[in-house]
């Protein structure tokens, strides 16, 4: 007899390897089979070397996903791919993350009776677009969401959001994000650091895709006018342009050549970059499910400088943690870091390591996992 499958479906191997590794694992542990549906990328080569094969320890699938693309022949042959590959394997639970496989895979899912569970990873810069468009996506969730199984929301927020527009029928779970592996991320021992003027230079870093919507604008004007009060301060900023945005990488590089800004590309592992910084800043837009980012930050000891927004608010407890400020206030953003560089460098290593208690307590990824080896348990009659 064959042990049930589990399929697991989203848009890019970042959201694999860094947010699912560990659910996969224990998935496979627990006795089931797992199907990986997700466009391939450099993150599967590490997951090799980390013991998990494919076509071994799972079975992998190439959907055609055009993640920001508005092509509805695309998205049709999305769903297509979803119905092929469904029929083919015959999932016993379908898993799905990000926008497209939580819209097009659920649709293909409950026509063929299987049961799905989906993931809601944020939904500011849904709410943010023009009426229609606006409109269009949330009937296409509603669709999509009220014959699920279960939904996990990563923040009250949308969860009352989605109740509000009567998406829920079934379960509906709150959980701590994607949680972070406090073992993966631990304390790292705080650097040296002047306030801004004099002594050792106090780092800052953006670690993100460098997209307008997670508030790199404003991070790159709050940079140009501390850098010129505080000569002594350093910003960094990690991770991929997006393709949609390029004219970013002809910003950062004058950015970089003024010394203002320092672009460090996209990095496999950030762990580096955020031992040698003294705070993170996500100068977050429109919010996130919740910001996988901060959580990695505060676990390794690092305060947090943040908007007011869901899924980034939530991961500080204002003035002991960090500090938060109202999304899209560039002024109120000065102001924080302004703040952050008044305190001694004792206050801030006590503020980062009281973000790692936070961090124990509430976002440990072993929740999220405990949450979902549960929900699947329960369906397969476990």
């Amino acid at each position: 007899m064959k042990k049930p499958l589990i399929a697991l479906l989203t848009n890019n191997d970042d959201d694999v390897y860094c947010f699912r590794l560990e659910l996969i694992q224990r998935i496979i542990r627990d006795g089931y089979r797992i199907l990986i549906s997700c466009p391939d990328g450099p993150k599967f080569k590490i997951m090799e070397k980390e013991g998990l094969k494919r076509g071994v320890d799972y079975i992998y699938d190439n959907p055609p996903i055009d993640r920001r693309g508005t092509s509805v022949v695309k998205d049709f042959n999305l769903m297509l791919h979803y119905k092929k590959l469904f029929e083919n394997n015959r999932p016993d639970i379908v898993l799905t993350y990000t926008a497209k496989p939580n819209v097009y895979a659920s649709i293909v899912a409950h026509s063929l009776k299987i049961p799905v569970i989906n993931n809601v990873t944020g939904l500011g810069s849904v709410i943010k677009k023009g009426f229609l468009k606006q409109r269009v996506i949330m009937q296409m969730f509603k669709i999509a969401y009220r014959k699920s199984e279960c939904i996990m929301f990563q923040n009250s927020t949308n969860m009352e959001l989605a109740r509000n527009l009567r998406w829920i029928v079934g379960k509906a779970k709150l959980i701590p994000g994607s949680g972070v592996d406090v073992e993966r991320f631990p304390v790292q021992d705080y650097p040296a650091g002047g306030n801004g003027i004099k002594g050792e230079t106090v780092i800052f870093n953006y670690i993100g895709r460098i997209l307008h919507d997670k508030g790199v604008d404003d991070y790159i004007e709050a940079a140009k006018r501390i850098k010129k009060k505080y000569p002594r301060t350093e910003f960094n900023m990690i991770g991929f342009i997006e393709p949609t945005e390029n004219h970013y990488k002809e910003e950062l590089t004058e950015l970089q050549n003024q010394g203002i800004i320092n672009y460090r590309g996209s990095q496999n592992d950030v762990r580096m970059w955020i031992k040698r910084a003294h705070a993170i800043i996500h100068p977050s837009t429109y919010g996130e499910g919740m910001s996988n980012v901060l959580l990695e930050n505060a676990s390794s000891g690092r305060p947090i400088i943040t908007t007011d927004n869901a899924g980034c608010r939530e991961t500080v407890d204002n003035g002991n943690t960090g500090f938060v400020y109202h999304g899209g206030d560039i002024d109120e953003l000065v102001f924080e870091i302004e703040k952050f560089l008044s305190v001694s460098n004792d206050e801030r290593k006590r503020m980062g390591l009281l973000g790692r208690k936070k961090i124990e307590q509430e976002f440990s990824r072993d929740k999220v996992v405990d949450s979902y080896m549960c929900q699947i348990d329960i369906l397969l009659g476990r």
